[in-house]
């Protein structure tokens, strides 16, 4: 797969750093050319210099096959932007826009971009929304069985209830943040677009539980 990562500051220099050892093509796009030193002296990937929702920047930075694109860059109005042109423009599935301020959250996630406030979360948690075999564990019991991980559901789920999903990932729904705040489902719980949902599940079924909710009903 291809990742795109608008932003070459401490956490999109990492990224791009993880989603290269994980053997996927990556390219970081930044406006400041000296920005791109922060990336590893052997740094394999496309380094484009340009604004991140300018059409022929991402085109350069190979966001036509791209199959992830994160803006982790230092302006929300930016991250935001683009994340919307690379979904929108270009069809990207797996988006995500970090933000500074978290006031703003539930109007970005109305626009159906999920986002993450930097206060809370950190490069493998935002690698796990990206890559679906990075999912990284939020808790994990002290056996190691069970784990609690979220997902963003593929958009063939919105309008499904949360125990149809439930039954065929096979896993267990224990919180939903909708509009950045965290609600406890019910049986009449609804998959709504933008929605991010926190499951517990066997790290025996987790792969194929992931590849089940980002897919869509109909493909298990």
């Amino acid at each position: 797969m291809h990742v795109v990562i608008l932003g070459c500051g401490r956490v999109g220099s990492s990224l791009a750093g993880a989603v290269e050892r994980l053997g996927h093509s990556v390219a970081v796009i930044d406006q400041n050319r000296a920005a791109f030193n922060r990336l590893s002296p052997g740094f394999g990937g496309r380094r484009v210099t340009g604004m991140g929702f300018d059409r022929d920047t991402l085109i350069e930075a190979g966001i036509a096959e791209a199959t992830a694109f994160a803006a982790v860059s230092s302006g929300d109005n930016s991250n935001i932007i683009s994340a919307r042109v690379a979904r929108e423009m270009f069809g990207v599935e797996r988006v995500v826009a970090r933000i500074y301020d978290p006031r703003r959250a539930e109007v970005y996630e109305r626009l159906g971009i999920p986002t993450v406030a930097t206060v809370r979360w950190t490069r493998d948690q935002i690698l796990g929304r990206l890559i679906p075999e990075a999912v990284t564990p939020e808790w994990t019991d002290t056996s190691g069985t069970v784990m609690v991980t979220a997902v963003t559901p593929a958009r063939g789920w919105v309008g499904r209830r949360l125990t149809e999903l439930e039954s065929r990932a096979e896993v267990r729904v224990v919180c939903v943040t909708r509009f950045g705040e965290g609600r406890l489902p019910d049986a009449r719980t609804l998959v709504q677009d933008g929605d991010v949902l926190h499951i517990a599940v066997t790290k025996a079924r987790a792969t194929a539980a992931d590849a089940i909710i980002h897919a869509g009903p109909g493909h298990d």
